[in-house]
């Protein structure tokens, strides 16, 4: 979970009052949150926050705010957003498009703040939002939290800087427009942050500690993302390293340009709103931009950020009462939310929220009750006894699932454990498969947790790409749940206990999975058969399908060159798949 460390005297000026350390332990459980030390020499408070869903809480004034609010303070009015045409009317997300396909409603003046984005970026790092601050000079305080703010949303939000990457800049030394721009790596050169010397991207990528850490996710491409301003002037090479000028801000230094870029519209437009409203909380004015796109966004192609793109979402009081234990009024359930920060409207039967400017965490209806439960106060809800006796018992799938981890660690095999949610890149086109079975989130918070894993596979091939330095052969496996779109069940998904393992040394092969295979179903006393099958994640011809019972059961065989290559992985790999559903 995300730590960040706070500075005790900047922490309580924002909140509005001080606290001892037992009365903050008392009233952290309201932002998720808890004291993790206290440094009395430093005036440092370490504190965790136990939600990823709010990286708003991630700072110190995304987390000052959220405790102020919360003991009856004003919920703050960021009038620097732009936002859609009819926002409240919109709750299924349809946005208002002009003739030209821009965004229509009300829209804050960016004057001549324009970032201009090159074509060719749409399929390299697409999207770009950002802000200018102006009105007092950044004092060695609010540089740290900066740089604290910036590494907790690239790090954990932001997939360590591949989805999401911030840069900040001293504006007073930047021509309008900016140029978002595509660029030859071995030809673009600058002097970057932290050198002494100019170098091109590509030997940024090689040579600079930034370049080694974050260089790889701009590698394989032909061209690489490059901001410079209208006089040539470079800002950056993002998401790895600001240049040495523009890009080192001081203590002191006044008027500020603040940069995200990404891969995902919605999580870039989300952190830069967090990053603007904590400069807004900390004083500062704030001033959009307009990003100028040569492609179709989801608001049209000119966007002024801060962008507030957020929809309305309902609950029922009625399913509140249910699930807390308690009936709330209307005006109850809008007075708890109020001490969340969020702004709604209420009827005798529903609860509706307009999501603060800083949140996207409204994904369901159980997303507002949660914030009703903790407006209203976690020690409100007494511990109730269970009023009904039941004995529990293993399922027949547990005790197959325990029968089977000895047979495989007697085997040889390691035992690992993986999520079910996972990204496309994994589950299908490293695979080389196609989109046909597999589960897709309508809802998704990020990319990486897209679509439900409809096979073990891509899991223990991604475990073995980055185990190149241990001594092979590798060895392992996991049971667990897949599942896959099957119109035939009732809710058009079939959920399998499955067996996956895989085999990774420079002999493996078809027969010795094939041993294995048979060794496993011995164990499991279950008859099978063997079918010829094609599939495109192992070599023709050196595949089978498991029958039992003549119903599918699984698949083994040898890993496909290409699809090795795809996880770079540089030996030969075998691997099986057995629904352990189909075991009577």
């Amino acid at each position: 979970m995300p730590k960040i460390e706070v500075n005790e005297k900047r922490f309580y000026s924002l909140i509005g009052r001080s606290f001892s350390h037992a009365e903050l332990e008392d009233i952290l459980p309201a932002a998720k949150g808890e004291l993790d030390t206290a440094d009395a020499g430093e005036g440092l408070l370490k504190l965790e926050l136990n939600d990823t869903n709010r990286p708003d809480l991630w700072s110190t004034a995304g987390l000052a705010r959220q405790l102020r609010i919360y003991m009856g303070g004003p919920i703050p009015d960021y009038d620097f957003f732009s936002r859609p045409e009819n926002i409240a009317g919109n709750a299924a997300g349809n946005i208002a498009e002009n003739s030209a396909g821009n965004i229509t409603g009300t829209v804050k003046d960016s004057g001549s703040r324009r970032i201009i984005v090159d074509p060719a970026l749409k399929d390299i790092r697409p999207w770009i939002a950002a802000f200018a601050v102006k009105g007092k000079k950044i004092d060695a305080l609010t540089l740290t939290d900066i740089i604290q703010s910036q590494e907790k949303l690239c790090w954990n939000y932001g997939r360590r800087r591949r989805s999401i990457a911030m840069g900040v800049y001293r504006s007073g030394l930047i021509s309008w427009p900016i140029h978002y721009d595509a660029v030859d790596p071995e030809k673009t050169c600058f002097q970057p942050l932290g050198s002494g010397s100019v170098m091109n991207l590509r030997q940024i990528n090689r040579e600079h500690p930034k370049g080694i850490e974050f260089g790889h996710i701009t590698e394989g491409f032909a061209k690489f993302p490059f901001l410079r301003d209208d006089n040539a002037q470079v800002l950056s090479y993002p998401p790895v390293i600001n240049s040495s000028r523009i890009g080192a801000v001081e203590p002191g230094d006044e008027d500020l340009f603040v940069e995200l870029t990404g891969t995902e519209i919605h999580s870039l437009l989300h952190a830069l709103s967090i990053v603007a409203c904590d400069f807004a909380d900390l004083g500062f004015t704030v001033l959009p931009v307009k990003v100028c796109y040569p492609y179709d966004t989801p608001y049209g192609r000119e966007i002024t950020t801060p962008f507030y793109f957020q929809t309305p979402r309902e609950a029922k009081l009625c399913d509140a009462a249910k699930i807390l234990g308690e009936v709330f009024s209307p005006d109850e359930a809008l007075r708890c939310l109020r001490r969340m920060g969020c702004r709604a409207e209420a009827s005798a039967e529903t609860v509706r929220v307009n999501p603060p400017e800083y949140r996207n965490d409204f994904l369901h209806a159980v997303d507002i009750i949660e914030d009703i439960m903790i407006g209203k106060g976690m020690d409100h809800f007494k511990p109730v006894r269970p009023q009904e006796f039941t004995v529990g018992r293993l399922s027949d799938a547990e005790l197959l699932a325990r029968k089977t981890i000895p047979v495989m660690v007697g085997m040889g095999f390691q035992e690992m454990i993986f999520n079910y949610l996972g990204a496309g890149r994994n589950f299908i086109e490293k695979m080389n498969m196609t989109e046909t079975d597999i589960i897709r989130i309508s809802n998704p918070m990020s990319e990486n947790y897209e679509f439900v894993r409809n096979s073990i596979l891509p899991c223990l091939l991604e475990a073995e790409s980055v185990s190149a330095n241990s001594v092979y052969p590798h060895n392992m496996f996991e049971i667990g749940k897949t599942a896959r779109l099957e119109p035939s069940e009732n809710y058009g998904t079939l959920t399998l206990n499955t067996l996956g393992f895989l085999s990774a040394s420079a002999d493996t092969d078809f027969n010795t999975m094939k041993a294995q295979v048979a060794a496993v179903l011995y164990y499991l006393s279950a008859a099978y058969t063997l079918a010829e099958t094609d599939d495109p994640r192992f070599i023709p011809g050196r595949c089978a399908r498991i029958l039992i019972n003549a119903k599918d059961s699984g698949i083994f065989g040898e890993i496909h060159p290409a699809v090795l290559e795809n996880w770079g992985i540089q030996i030969p790999c075998s691997a099986a798949e057995i629904f352990l559903d189909m075991i009577k």
